[in-house]
């Protein structure tokens, strides 16, 4: 039978067997970096205690900025501790995400190679592994450190999206027993 003898009913089938293809097509289709982190772009500011594993209250200052970069995106945050004397103590770090294989998870393009491409620290240097997610109102940062004992911190920034800005929760493990941990809101600017 030639395509000119197929009726109607063909037709109408091979129709809707295209239209599921191509809407199946668009279902696995990846979501871009840039989309997935829109919602989180901006300023944030806030306050927080961290609090020790002995108990210990320690007040901290932070900002995050978030931006859509070429690539992925990028993730800049400072806190500022103060002293009991007064003095204020400053960590300011910042991180550009690059999109994995795996649909929303990115990895830390932290150096560049000699070719000029950004990759991952070593952490059986002493430096730290990083990589981040978004699952749905989530974005979550992971730093792995590896010290020379080979024992093991990580670090878990959680900041999920909330009316007006972001909600916090900071938590460090060292060897699988948490050491700090905050939670806090940060005023979208």
């Amino acid at each position: 039978m030639g395509i000119t003898a197929w009726g109607p009913t063909m037709w109408m089938r091979l129709f809707a067997l295209s239209a599921l293809l191509g809407a199946m097509l668009t279902m696995a289709a990846p979501v871009r970096a840039s989309e997935l982190i829109a919602p989180f772009v901006g300023d944030y500011v806030g306050s927080a205690e961290m609090v020790a594993a002995d108990g210990t209250r320690i007040p901290r200052d932070m900002n995050v900025s978030i931006r859509a970069n070429k690539e992925g995106f990028t993730v800049e945050w400072t806190s500022t501790t103060r002293k009991p004397d007064g003095r204020l103590k400053s960590k300011s770090y910042s991180i550009d995400f690059l999109p994995t294989d795996r649909g929303g998870v990115y990895s830390a393009g932290m150096r560049k190679n000699v070719f000029g491409h950004s990759v991952q620290l070593d952490p059986m240097k002493g430096e730290p592994f990083v990589w981040g997610r978004i699952r749905g109102d989530m974005l979550t940062v992971f730093s792995l450190f590896v010290d020379e004992n080979g024992d093991y911190e990580i670090q878990q920034f959680d900041r999920t999206l909330a009316e007006g800005g972001l909600n916090l929760k900071f938590t460090d493990w060292r060897n699988g027993e948490p050491q700090r941990t905050v939670e806090t809101f940060l005023k979208r600017q």
